[in-house]
């Protein structure tokens, strides 16, 4: 397992610094109106830099997060130590394989790390649990979710197994250019090939390849897609 960085958390009240309750001046209105107050009065927002480890692989789901702002990647490492991407969760979104293991007090089959620097609303798993007989707004957030998640997870199946590694890598720099509404997305090779399982290599590789194509131009640590 890669470190990130320094900052290495799991979703646990105990981590709550009073000093950054309700830090943003205007908080979005994820829901209808009782479910978005029990939400926030309910929750925590939390501020987390760029590459923050905030689940790991083992660790008890005490909350689940809810993303305000900035976005989250979800990550499978094997027993080797190489990575996939799952998934990204972006704002107004949540993890569905936290709430399903929160929900069974099982433990993390996945990593999630902070893709760009970002607000996080961490909300008790007990209320989350208990909320599903109260709102039925909340029982269609999940259930859409877990459609969303499952659908994803299909398309990475189907990328590892019938993609060759030019398609997956211009798929995975779109993905990145819709997330951080750019073109220019500032990445290195190694942070591709993390998130594909993936030689770095390879990816450089493919990446030069995509460039004599007139696909991308690769720059430092950056890459522009055409």
């Amino acid at each position: 397992m890669k470190v990130y960085a320094m900052l290495e958390l799991d979703l646990s009240f105990d981590l709550w610094d009073e000093k950054n309750k309700f830090r943003m001046e205007a908080k979005p209105d994820l829901f209808k109106t009782l479910l978005n107050q029990a939400v926030y009065d309910s929750g925590q927002v939390k501020s987390f830099p760029a590459g923050s480890i905030i689940l790991n692989v083992d660790a008890y789901i005490k909350t689940i997060p809810i993303v305000l702002s900035g976005s989250i990647k979800v990550i499978k490492t094997d027993a080797e130590g190489r990575e996939l991407l799952l998934y990204y969760i972006k704002p107004a979104e949540s993890c569905i394989m936290s709430f399903l293991a929160g929900l069974h007090n099982d433990t993390s089959k996945i990593t999630a790390v902070i893709e760009e620097d970002a607000e996080i609303l961490l909300i008790p798993i007990a209320k989350a649990s208990e909320w599903i007989r109260e709102f039925p707004e909340w029982s269609d957030f999940i259930f859409t979710l877990y459609q969303k998640r499952f659908e994803e997870l299909l398309e990475v199946v189907n990328s590892v197994a019938f993609q060759k590694v030019d398609a997956r890598l211009l798929t995975l720099l779109r993905q990145k250019s819709i997330l951080f509404q750019s073109k220019d997305i500032r990445v290195t090779h190694q942070q591709l090939s993390d998130d594909l399982g993936i030689s770095r290599e390879a990816v450089s590789r493919v990446l030069k390849q995509m460039e004599k194509d007139g696909l991308i131009v690769l720059y430092r640590n950056r890459i522009q897609l055409v």
